[in-house]
């Protein structure tokens, strides 16, 4: 017979057992299947095969479109973002308010996506929007932020940026707190300047964390696609049509349910591969570079 003293911790276990099996587990399993099927949620599901993965494969070039959508997105966040990120954990690391900017940069994040996308629909639009009016103000004609083609990712990105950065921040701010200041001042009574200190201490003690707040933002900006969807419903031409906005629409827009089961798992093997390259880059010291 077991003892309560042993089948505590199980018990305790069980309910995020459940909870994890009954919205993660299942689904995951279910839209497996679904891949492999054709299915308008009208009619009653019909398995065939590897169809779905083929058409999005070889006959679908919107796939592809955005596909490279989304890689310029998910780069171009972690190129501004990160290092952005950083010097803000940086710059609050020792000043007596910290904590109060912390919090002020942590706001948007717990703020609804949908209610950040409109203050910035506000903000961007044209010709009367507040940016462009304060341009205009200076004598400069503003773009067309979210119809023109040229300018519509930079602004995606710069409100995804805004709305995570301080996400990042508090991520980069915890690695800074764990490394030893020993280090550092060791570094410095050796005649280091603050810039080396930076790069040749400070910087490869944080280089987990940064690992983390990549593969974080990366595998955040591959299935974003509420900002696109309030924002620019994926245009201009297709522009910001990244590949979760169009399986989306591919689901709930066409009923295309199968075959949108089958781009997300698409999705998963690359957000997969990509994580496996990078852990394996960071174990062999493939990251030394930084």
């Amino acid at each position: 017979m077991i003892s309560a003293k042993r089948l505590a911790p199980y018990l305790f276990l069980a309910p995020t057992l459940v909870l994890g099996f009954v919205f993660f587990v299942l689904p995951l399993a279910l839209s497996l299947g679904l891949s492999f099927m054709t299915w308008n949620s009208l009619s009653p599901p019909r398995f065939v095969g590897l169809a779905n993965y083929r058409y999005l494969l070889t006959r679908d070039p919107l796939f592809f479109d955005s596909l490279r959508n989304t890689g310029t997105f998910v780069g171009a966040t972690i190129a501004f973002g990160v290092p952005l990120a950083l010097g803000l954990a940086l710059a609050f690391r020792r000043s007596r308010f910290k904590r109060m900017w912390r919090s002020a940069f942590w706001l948007p994040t717990v703020t609804n996506v949908v209610a950040v996308a409109y203050i910035w629909q506000f903000l961007l639009a044209d010709p009367y929007g507040l940016i462009n009016r304060a341009l205009g103000v200076l004598g400069i004609a503003g773009p067309a932020w979210l119809a023109d083609p040229a300018f519509a990712m930079s602004a995606l990105v710069l409100v995804f940026v805004w709305f995570h950065v301080g996400q990042d921040m508090m991520l980069l701010a915890a690695g800074l707190d764990g490394i030893d200041e020993a280090c550092e001042e060791a570094a410095e009574m050796d005649g280091a300047g603050p810039l080396r200190v930076f790069w040749y201490v400070t910087l490869p003690l944080l280089k987990p964390t940064i690992l983390l707040v990549v593969m974080t933002n990366m595998i955040k900006g591959v299935g974003y696609f509420a900002l696109m969807l309030v924002l620019t419903g994926g245009g201009p031409v297709n522009t910001t049509n990244v590949a979760a906005l169009h399986l989306y629409n591919m689901a709930f827009g066409d009923l295309r349910l199968g075959m949108a089961s089958a781009g997300a798992y698409v999705l998963l093997l690359i957000v997969f591969a990509i994580a496996l390259v990078q852990l394996r880059l960071s174990r062999r010291g493939g990251l030394e570079a930084w």
